[in-house]
């Protein structure tokens, strides 16, 4: 095996080391050689992140006879520890909201809600002790990890109740009287401070590793080796740290790329820049050394599930008849929250059919507007997902689905999916030979703005992450790149890796290239609309007002528009040169009633 420089010394040093690994440098082959270099005597822990990258670990290591290496998640480690042979049952999919509120018989006062909104928090207060490195709850702020104001002010209000029935849903999960959950397992191990019988301990992801879980590694008598990518730490909001940044580690580096051409490190290079924007700098080098031609596998990958859903959405409407498709994971999950609420239900919602809707949470909401100010008191971003979708879509959601899971492939035929579907979560840590972005990843632009917003101070972290998922998705891609240009500098070189995507005209823009415009345009949007605005609008020159601010003018034109004129939601988004988003959004900030 041709091995870097890079990687010889690695595999050469001793004592405990970190490792900074670029995307596609070959950390897992790396790690596998220091294993096998070391005495066959050796007893080795191999800490994945998470189960499929556990599995794929495992099969490289026995197909290079390597046998006294245990692979292991942190989870899985835990589980063995203090769940099997124990009194614990384990609440597989976690406790939902309704289900804590039932749980402590919360009643905390007249605000609408309040039981749920309080157990939501509760929850997130509970993830957060268990994944944090403290003895005792009381040693955390929650306000520290809650973001949005109206959300802070819901908790300031109401924090005594929700710590002390945080530490009540602890109390009973630890005297076995409830299901606990994983993460309690976890922190419960990491309390219990056990010393693994291991002479190496290999920790792979440390970027994205919990403070419970570099704890646990830390305290180890072993050797440690920890590697990752700091750049690619994107579970902030599972309170997940930097462990690289934190842990006095001698530091070596894997910064040359198999994976793809250097046009493309390029670009991942500039995408890094963005983050001086927030004060910060980069100073990462990428050298790209791929050279696989194959344009086999093909993958479309958004920042959010809503970004992903809509992406499906084009591919199964693009009149292109029976590609096949596969969503990375559960495609049920797409269309459920966390806690088990579905997509069915918030459209059941928007339409008044109570009777229909499963999910206890939901059911106590009136309507979608008192969902949505739910989402905003708990920062609840699936369920704001499907809010946004049900208002896009509206009652077209079920046939779009169905389609959808109609040409959708099983697992073990994956390979033959025409195109693959993945937020970058769940694609962690794999490659495909040719990649499309979608357009919600943060811009420069969006940067920029929020970096100025004096009102709104930003969270700093929390933007930082969102550039590495950007970072993350463009290192996706073995031999093809499909970007958007918002996320392509003006005067970044043109390469046959790269293909830079122009926004598609929408609305009346795509219909005036028809051959009789007029009868086209009636049949997709009113009369009225097509000789009162298209006429006078395709005389003026294309304004560029898509991202500007909104002018009082511009809010009263869209109040009386939609309220009293009763244009659709595309016509709006013509006439005013913005997407059916902004719009939908624009009509939400001014809180315009039933729309």
């Amino acid at each position: 095996m041709n091995l870097t420089e890079e990687q010889k010394a690695i595999i050469a040093s001793s004592g405990n080391i970190k490792i900074n690994a670029v995307a596609g440098s070959g950390k897992t082959t790396t790690v596998i050689e220091f294993a096998r270099s070391r005495p066959a005597s050796s007893r080795i822990l191999y800490l994945a992140f998470n189960k499929s990258v556990k599995m794929e670990a495992a099969r490289k290591f026995a197909e290079r006879g390597i046998t006294n290496v245990k692979v292991e998640t942190a989870h899985s480690l835990a589980f063995r520890y203090i769940v099997y042979q124990s009194k614990y049952q384990v609440k597989a999919q976690g406790y939902k909201t309704s289900e804590i509120a039932e749980l402590l018989n919360l009643q905390p006062g007249s605000e609408q809600h309040a039981e749920y909104i309080v157990a939501n928090h509760i929850n997130k207060y509970l993830t957060y002790f268990c994944n944090s490195n403290k003895e005792k709850v009381q040693e955390l702020n929650y306000l520290d990890a809650v973001s949005d104001e109206k959300a802070k002010t819901f908790v300031r209000q109401f924090y005594n109740e929700i710590q002390s029935q945080t530490r009540s849903l602890l109390a009973k999960m630890d005297r076995a009287e409830i299901e606990i959950s994983h993460d309690f397992y976890l922190k419960k191990f990491q309390l219990a401070a056990p010393e693994l019988p291991f002479d190496y301990i290999l920790f792979d992801e440390g970027q994205d590793a919990s403070p419970a879980m570099l704890d646990i590694f830390l305290k180890q008598k072993a050797i440690k080796l920890i590697v990752g990518d700091t750049h690619q730490q994107i579970y902030g909001w599972r309170y997940a740290v930097n462990s690289l940044e934190q842990t006095r580690f001698p530091s070596f580096n894997l910064s040359t790329s198999f994976r793809f051409h250097q046009d493309i490190a390029n670009l991942a290079m500039e995408v890094l820049k963005l983050k001086s924007i927030l004060g910060g700098s980069s100073n990462a080098k990428l050298f790209g050394k791929g050279t696989q031609q194959s344009l086999t596998s093909k993958a479309t990958l958004a920042r959010t599930n809503l970004g992903l859903l809509l992406e499906a959405i084009n591919f199964v409407e693009g009149n292109v008849k029976n590609q096949r498709l596969y969503f990375e994971g559960n495609i049920h999950s797409y269309t459920y929250a966390d806690e088990g609420a579905s997509l069915y239900d918030v459209l059941n919602l928007y339409n008044y059919k109570f009777d229909y809707i499963r999910d206890k949470l939901i059911k106590q909401m009136k309507s979608l507007k008192d969902l949505e100010d739910y989402v905003e008191k708990t920062e609840d971003m699936q369920l704001g997902m499907m809010v946004n979708i049900v208002r896009e879509y509206g009652n077209r959601i079920p046939d779009i689905l169905r389609t959808i899971k109609e040409r959708h492939v099983s697992d073990d035929e994956k390979d033959k999916a025409d195109m693959i579907f993945s937020t970058v979560h769940r694609c962690k840590g794999m490659e495909y030979d040719v990649v499309k972005l979608s357009d919600d990843f943060i811009t420069e632009e969006r940067l920029k703005r929020l970096m100025e917003d004096k009102k709104n101070p930003p969270n700093i972290p929390r933007l930082n992450e969102e550039v590495n998922l950007l970072y993350v998705a463009v290192t996706r891609a073995k031999n093809r790149l499909r970007i958007p240009d918002i996320f392509v500098p003006q005067n970044f070189p043109k390469s046959e890796f790269i293909e830079v995507l122009k926004p598609k005209p929408t609305g009346l823009d795509a219909m005036q290239n028809q051959p009789d415009f007029k009868n086209f345009a009636k049949s997709r949007f009113s009369e009225r609309f097509v000789n009162k605005t298209y006429d006078r609008a395709a005389s003026k020159q294309k304004s560029s007002a898509a991202k500007k601010p909104w002018t009082s003018d511009q809010d009263s034109d869209l109040k009386r528009m939609y309220v009293d004129e009763l244009y659709e939601v595309d016509e709006l988004a013509y006439h005013f040169k913005r997407t059916r988003s902004e719009i939908l959004s624009r009509l939400r900030k001014l809180k315009i009633d039933e729309y």
